[in-house]
């Protein structure tokens, strides 16, 4: 009787589990689908107020306020950006509160990375932390970094004189 009643707990549990997760797939989906409608509100809406969105430019790390900011204009020109999933991988914490992800994403930029965290709130599930990166193939970093050396250097030389 025991192994039945922790066979019944174990399926529940995982049912729970690919629920969430299939909860937040479509979270993350309707969250790209706003940018590509460019739907302001509802983009934001996926968001913590507490959210990060970490960019492709060394310089685009931006918390919510500054985020809206500047992406304010895109959608208000109809065009933001339009990003489609070709692979995602969900993950949730025991306590299923938290729960990150990592996908492939075909963009205007061409093939790019994004990942991100998602937390659990009292209007479900929304994106706090996300990054995108574009993906270089290793066979051409060494190119792209030599077209990005002088910016890098420009980058670190700021960078040093605010520790200073």
């Amino acid at each position: 009787m025991q192994k039945f009643i922790l066979s019944i707990l174990i399926v529940i549990s995982t049912l729970s589990f690919a629920q969430e997760k299939s909860e937040i797939d479509l979270v993350i989906k309707n969250w790209h689908k706003a940018a590509a409608d460019a739907n302001f509100r509802e983009y934001f809406h996926f968001m913590t107020k507490d959210a990060v969105f970490i960019g492709t430019d060394p310089t685009e790390n931006w918390a919510y306020p500054d985020f809206k900011t500047f992406a304010k204009p895109y959608f208000d020109n109809g065009k933001a950006w339009s990003f489609f999933g070709l692979e995602r991988n969900i993950f949730v914490a025991e306590d299923a509160d938290i729960a990150w992800f990592d996908e492939l994403l075909d963009t205007q930029m061409g093939i790019c990375r994004g990942s991100g965290v998602l937390q659990k709130t009292n209007e479900g599930w929304k994106i706090k932390h996300y990054v995108l990166s574009i993906a270089i193939p290793n066979e051409n970093v060494k190119e792209i970094t030599a077209i990005k050396e002088k910016f890098d250097d420009d980058l670190m030389k700021k960078l040093r004189a605010v520790k200073n």
